[in-house]
């Protein structure tokens, strides 16, 4: 048996040296997108490679603006065509360089210091995998009263026009580029993705002017500005905004919310998952308002509700991955050739500023210290009220798992190094028929179900206390390993997967409610989704069309001689080899968005709260009674 084991699966000829290849940049960087970009998608996802693109691009003209050169970026993306467009008023490329510096991997300025001070692209290869990645790709810099430009086509070069001379345009790089549909699909862009980052780049970087699709973006008061326009409940006490040096921090407690979220940053890079400078803070703040409450709480209960905008810079940041969305540095400064470091430690430097900084403020503002105080207090009554029942919760949730048929686990998860980790998802179901269809169709590796029984509780008035004594709302917290905090979520996509009818909506609107009322960061971040399932069947014996609206079906019906129609009206009724196809590479999922604009806790109060009269008025006003179209079969 054990020598079955280590039989070889391949002829020990096969390995030869024909097996020994080597791959240009371009090519390497086509074959192997992920390391690059961390992962393709069809851009329904907010760090799907799309946007991945866009950002090295923009990370470059940053650079630019943090030296000193051109206080203007300009991004356009006609989405009909699917092209982006990104010019900037910096220096230029240089011109005798322009090729090698968007084709040649490890050829580029960043790796001098001395030009670049704090940059977020340091190894040469952001511009390069755009390129690489794109069907289309044009890059022209105008410099000192000359201009070049050179078009590429799946990062092979097929034009290039030479210096010519040009003294009407002014200095600066402009990039265009198709991404390539062969990688990336039937991809699509969302306009509020891209919005987010171009606002995001706006706060980070006072006195630059972000032009997206002539919309203009600009903030004159920094991460203070992005912590006003996100926050999705009143601030207990106004905004505290402290600024020194290369550090950047503003933050405030919020009611209603359980654990602290960061908007966290370096070097202007948004690092969605944290990292050394993010524990920095955690650690600083904790302890330095627990030496001015002089109160023994802990850590946690001293940041729960914690809303904070952070931001650091620092030379030669190290990020766990090309990605750049979890820094690594331990220091402001790289280490030396020696290996040594006299450069001060992240958690030091944090330290000292917050000691200086938020210590004052708090014996100032006094008005803010007792609301501070009171959040922190009211923390404490709360972990105390749940600390018995969480206790009991949490062991029955370990006993259910060892046996619950809620959870159909899969392999790879999101708290995990592993290389697919972006693609683990969870589906959560209504009931074990749709449960059972989309079991037998997963991919065990990257995506696991939860079958929810029935409607779960309305969780808009009810306490933390009364989630854990819920065995589903209990068991579906544990699954995602998200209630001390979101840095330990499972799965990177939460997928809400109900029927389209009445009973389905309503389910989803239950789960949001759940979401948003006592982890509102998991939808903040970009992680939870709504599946889109097809509606109808159009089939005959040549072919077989799936369609999501009423016009699909209806234009399917035109170009399908003889065609038989079938409603789904529930996901249980779709077979498992067809829910194949449409939980796979071609899986459409709807985002679920939070617009600055929105009101949450107003629509939460509306729908959810206890104004059952006013929401029947409501529905009576707006009630519309259609004839539902008939279906003809041809």
């Amino acid at each position: 048996m054990a020598d079955d084991i280590f039989t070889p699966q391949t002829n020990a000829a096969d390995y030869n040296d024909d097996s020994i290849v080597h791959l240009e940049d371009m090519e390497h960087i086509r074959l192997r997108p992920g390391m690059y970009i961390g992962k393709l998608g069809d851009g329904s996802s907010h760090d799907d490679g799309i946007y991945v693109l866009i950002k090295e691009v923009i990370d470059n003209s940053i650079d630019e603006f943090t030296s000193g050169f051109g206080k203007k970026i300009e991004v356009k993306i006609n989405f009909v065509e699917r092209r982006v467009s990104i010019r900037d008023y910096g220096r230029g490329i240089p011109l005798g360089k322009l090729v090698e510096a968007v084709s040649k991997l490890n050829t580029g300025a960043k790796y001098d210091s001395k030009v670049f001070q704090k940059s977020v692209g340091l190894n040469g290869v952001g511009t390069k995998a755009v390129n690489a990645l794109s069907s289309y790709f044009r890059v022209q810099s105008f410099r000192d009263g000359k201009t070049r430009w050179a078009e590429f086509a799946d990062g092979k070069l097929t034009s290039d026009s030479g210096i010519t001379t040009d003294t009407h345009t002014e200095s600066g790089t402009l990039v265009e580029f198709v991404p390539d549909s062969k990688l990336f699909g039937n991809y699509h862009f969302i306009s509020e993705y891209v919005e987010k980052r171009i606002w995001n780049y706006a706060y980070l970087n006072r006195g630059l002017t972000m032009y997206y699709n002539d919309r203009r973006y600009y903030s004159k008061n920094g991460l203070l500005d992005l912590l006003e326009n996100n926050l999705q409940s009143e601030p207990l006490y106004p905004i505290i905004h402290i600024k020194e040096g290369d550090f950047e921090a503003a933050f405030t407690h919020i009611q209603g919310q359980s654990n602290d979220y960061y908007y966290s940053f370096v070097n202007g890079q948004h690092t969605t998952e944290g990292g050394t400078h993010q524990s920095a803070f955690r650690e600083a703040y904790a302890r330095v308002v627990k030496d001015f409450i002089k109160k023994d709480y802990t850590p946690e209960v001293i940041r729960g509700g914690l809303v904070c905008a952070l931001c650091v810079r620092i030379q030669e940041p190290v990020f766990e991955a090309q990605t750049k969305t979890k820094l690594g540095s331990t220091h402001l400064e790289p280490n030396k050739v020696d290996g040594t470091n006299d450069s001060p430690l992240l958690k030091t430097y944090v330290l000292d500023i917050l000691k200086r900084n938020l210590d004052n403020y708090l014996h100032i503002h006094a008005d803010t210290a007792e609301a501070l105080l009171n959040k922190i207090n009211a923390n404490e009554k709360e972990r105390k009220d749940i600390a018995g029942i969480k206790k009991i919760a949490r062991e029955g949730a370990k006993k259910a798992s060892l046996n619950n048929r809620k959870l159909r686990d899969c392999h790879v998860h999101y708290n995990t190094n592993h290389a697919r980790r972006l693609e683990s998802t969870i589906f959560i179901t209504e009931g074990d028929s749709a449960s059972g269809s989309i079991t037998k169709s997963r991919d065990v590796d990257t995506q696991a179900v939860f079958s929810l029984r029935g409607k779960p509780k309305n969780t808009y008035s009810i306490g933390k206390v009364d989630v854990y004594k819920n065995e589903e709302l209990n068991l579906l917290h544990n699954a995602l390993d998200i209630d001390d905090s979101i840095d330990n979520l499972r799965y990177n996509n939460v997928v809400i997967a109900t029927d389209a009818d009445v009973d389905g909506m309503h389910i989803r609107l239950l789960l949001l409610t759940f979401f948003l009322r006592f982890y509102p960061e998991l939808i903040q971040t970009g992680h939870v989704y709504i599946l889109q399932t097809p509606l109808f069947r159009v089939r005959n014996k040549q072919k077989t069309t799936y369609c999501y609206t009423d016009d699909e079906r209806i234009e399917a019906i035109k170009n399908t001689p003889g065609a038989e129609i079938t409603r789904f009206k529930g996901l249980g009724e779709i077979s498992p080899e067809e829910f194949k196809n449409f939980i796979g590479k071609d899986m459409r999922l709807d985002p679920v968005l939070l617009h600055k604009e929105f009101d949450t806790q107003g629509v939460l109060s509306f729908y959810m709260g206890e104004n059952t009269l006013e929401r029947r008025e409501f529905i009576m006003r707006n009630l519309r009674i259609e004839d539902d179209e008939s279906i003809v079969v041809a």
